[in-house]
């Protein structure tokens, strides 16, 4: 068996069973890339030297016994807004084009403690600002499945590696659907864990009261995998939540007798592709047939998640991203000028447009005379929006519904029209107000051969219940849209016709 065709998992426990090396999963990680990262473009960086010192040190540890991990020795790639000491951590804008950090993301540190041999940084939407990995500076990323077509964002790197098979499994981070969607589209894997179960200390933030870390892998059970590995309680992180179970491995039970699953008649409703609903209905059929219990329901408010959202986001966006004025550290205009101009030349140069409009929409809703007319109101959406998904779970252990209205769309198609690509958020950002756990998890594919993912919702705290609905459904239809893009290598034509 191919070892980049492997999941996680299993790779792992080859490696602890001496039937193979980290070293050689390294490798082979590298030879894959070799194959398909010139088309794919899924990594800003890559350090095989360190990665292939880091994977004899783990060999080492393994053979000694001390280190006997489930994901040990196994390559991964981290989302490049995630801090790495010693390696470039950009946020794919030229604002941090050099920026190398002196301390790791908490997230990461705990992978590395498990033996996890970080390969490189994977790309994302500047500043993960975008839906669709196509506003780095550093050039878009390619759809696996069909190379004229987008990934997803901002997480597209990530997800677009794992699909590609350059990475065992990835981490991404989600502020209104960024690991989500584009798990969706790659045909991949990914949870969005509920707020505050992973630490965002060295995460370089976006939005901080809607940000998450959290895997992108092949399955169900590699993702409830790594969400151990990386969950909890950090001093140095001022949202991480204390839980008393971190145990999401034990979820994986294809047993969902009893379990109730709502489906919002508003995710069904205007907008949504033909092939998605089919997909979307398809899957609770498969679920209903297993011993689950599903019906449709008003959730309400769904109409009113884009323009709150937004307005959190890009409000959060403005004052996080004050900080690179071209003074401490990160981009300097290279023109003089006095102080003034020089914040002015430095963050007009430094900054994509997708960026640059999101943060005046944030200072334009903060500013004096709009901060109760947009800011306030959009706060108080956000809590009845949390109440209406806290009814809703008093009914339904499970909400499904989908990802993205419709599957990825081609490159350069969405960038034109700023609304229709946020509108396309439509079924992911109201997780991220409420603070909820959600997953998608790869279910069909449309008439191009695209992938189509179900998204999967629980309560707060309840990841227990989503990885469990999603493992029953892997069960159910035998993992038979677990796999990665056409041979793992999309470089003919005919693969980037998405007929391979």
């Amino acid at each position: 068996m191919d070892i980049m065709s492997m999941t996680a998992v299993e790779l792992g426990k080859k490696i602890r069973a001496g039937e193979l090396s980290a070293e050689e999963a390294v490798e082979a990680a590298f030879l894959r890339i070799e194959k398909t990262e010139k088309d794919v473009h899924g990594f800003l960086a890559l350090d095989k030297e360190r990665a292939l010192k880091r994977a004899r040190q783990v060999q080492k540890q393994i053979k000694e016994g001390t280190m006997a991990a489930p994901l040990a020795g196994v390559p991964a790639g981290i989302k490049d807004n995630l801090c790495t000491a010693g390696m470039k951590t950009t946020c794919a804008s030229r604002m941090l084009e050099n920026f190398i950090p002196t301390y790791t993301a908490e997230a990461v540190r705990r992978l590395e403690q498990c033996g996890v041999i970080v390969i490189g940084k994977t790309n994302m939407d500047e500043f993960a600002m975008g839906s669709t990995t196509e506003t780095s500076y550093f050039g878009v990323t390619r759809n696996p499945w069909n190379l004229h077509h987008v990934p997803g964002g901002s997480s597209g790197g990530s997800c677009a590696a794992v699909a590609a098979a350059e990475c065992s499994f990835a981490l991404g981070s989600d502020t209104g659907g960024s690991i989500r969607q584009p798990s969706s589209f790659c045909g991949v894997t990914g949870i969005k864990p509920t707020y505050g179960t992973v630490s965002r200390s060295g995460l370089i933030a976006y939005a901080s009261s809607l940000d998450q870390i959290g895997p992108v892998a092949r399955d169900v059970t590699d993702c409830a995998v790594i969400l151990e590995a990386i969950a909890g309680y950090d001093k140095k992180d001022s949202t991480s939540m204390a839980r008393e179970y971190y145990g999401f491995a034990e979820a994986l039970t294809d047993d969902v007798k009893g379990l109730r699953i709502g489906i919002p008649r508003d995710y069904l409703g205007k907008g949504l592709n033909a092939e998605v609903k089919e997909t979307i209905l398809r899957a609770a059929e498969v679920l209903e047939k297993s011993g689950a219990h599903v019906e449709e329901f008003d959730l309400s408010l769904t109409e009113y998640a884009i323009p709150a959202y937004y307005v959190i986001a890009s409000a959060e966006a403005s004052s996080n991203l004050a900080r690179f004025d071209g003074v401490k550290y990160g981009y300097r205009s290279p023109e003089g000028g006095g102080l003034h101009s020089m914040y002015k030349k430095t963050r007009s140069e430094g900054f994509g447009a997708e960026v640059k409009r999101r943060i005046m929409l944030g200072s334009f809703v903060l500013s004096s005379g709009y901060y109760d007319a947009y800011y306030l109101k959009a706060l108080r959406v956000k809590a009845l929006i949390k109440q209406a998904f806290d009814r809703a779970f008093g009914r339904y252990d499970v909400i499904l519904g989908s990802a993205s209205p419709a599957t990825a769309p081609e490159l350069g198609s969405s960038l034109g029209d700023p609304l229709k690509m946020y509108l396309g958020d439509i079924y992911t950002v109201s997780v991220n107000l409420a603070g909820l756990p959600g997953i998608s998890v790869p279910a069909g594919y449309d008439s191009k051969g695209l992938p189509i993912g179900v998204q999967l919702i629980g309560d707060c705290f309840r990841e227990d219940n989503i990885i469990r609905a999603a493992y029953a459904y892997e069960c159910a239809t035998e993992k038979k849209y677990v796999r990665t893009a056409p041979s793992g290598a999309p470089v003919t034509e005919e693969a980037a016709e998405g007929r391979g």
